[in-house]
């Protein structure tokens, strides 16, 4: 972790235990919208909080990456399907055209 997300994480706890202390304050007080307030503002730090903090087995969002060469190896078996199946295309409209070829003829 850098230095960056860990001040925000500090941050959040920091937000988060402030509000924590404050909604008890401020239901004692008697203002129950205020301790309200504070309650919704804890848990979107408790929120915070979770999302910046450091998971040993967290999956990022983004596809880990495999080996280079296992990479272009798949590609160049893809490649060489597609080679392949362009190919018998390229047959089937040569016998195609040699068909309509010799059917064009015997009509005549």
């Amino acid at each position: 972790m850098t230095r960056r997300p860990k001040v925000w994480l500090v941050l959040a706890a920091l937000f988060t235990l402030v509000n924590l202390a404050g909604a008890p304050m401020a239901a004692a007080a008697g203002e129950g919208l205020h301790a309200a307030t504070h309650v919704a503002l804890m848990l979107l730090g408790a929120y915070l909080v979770w999302r910046l903090a450091p998971r040993s087995g967290r999956k990022d969002d983004a596809p880990s990456l495999e080996p280079t060469e296992e990479r272009l190896e798949r590609l160049q078996q893809s490649m060489d399907a597609v080679a392949v199946e362009v190919e018998r295309i390229g047959e089937a409209q040569r016998y195609n055209a040699k068909v309509q070829a010799e059917r064009g003829e015997t009509q005549r």
